[in-house]
């Protein structure tokens, strides 16, 4: 049974048009449903470290900002989500052609969400786990903008 893909909201447009770092990656949007995001990445050189895994980086920045847009999409709209703390285990080298991660709401809360990652490589017809992170996001209220 397949999930139903749920619009994408202003924030969590918001949150992947305009984090320049994550559009240089080259971060794409997979699919979004409350309190699930997923993304991926086509891996390239530069996206590597010197022995040509995919940089620790490259898969914490993954992890982190796709968990956030999974939180993002349980918040009310005058609410955003802002990371405080992560934690991540890198599980083995990452390597192929392409990484995706899928977030998952683990404990969603009035102030602090807790989101898991998990951090996949894809690559000779196979798919391996290579991390897991732990991120706790604030829920905060955004402030009316001046005009």
């Amino acid at each position: 049974m397949s999930e139903r893909r749920e619009p994408v909201s202003d924030e969590i447009r918001r949150i992947f048009e305009q984090a320049p770092f994550i559009a240089d990656l080259g971060v794409v949007l997979d699919r979004i449903a409350p309190g699930v995001c997923e993304t991926s990445l086509r891996l390239e050189r530069r996206h590597l470290q010197q022995d040509g895994f995919a940089h620790a980086g490259v898969q914490a920045t993954l992890a982190d900002h796709t968990a956030g847009a999974a939180a993002a999409t349980l918040v009310g709209p005058n609410e955003y989500v802002l990371s405080v703390e992560f934690k991540i285990n890198l599980l083995r080298p990452a390597h192929g052609d392409r990484l995706r991660c899928r977030a998952t709401v683990l404990k969603p809360g009035p102030r602090i969400d807790v989101v898991e990652s998990e951090v996949w490589a894809d690559g000779h017809g196979e798919s391996k786990l290579v991390a897991k992170a732990t991120v706790t996001l604030a829920v905060l209220a955004r402030s009316p903008r001046e005009d």
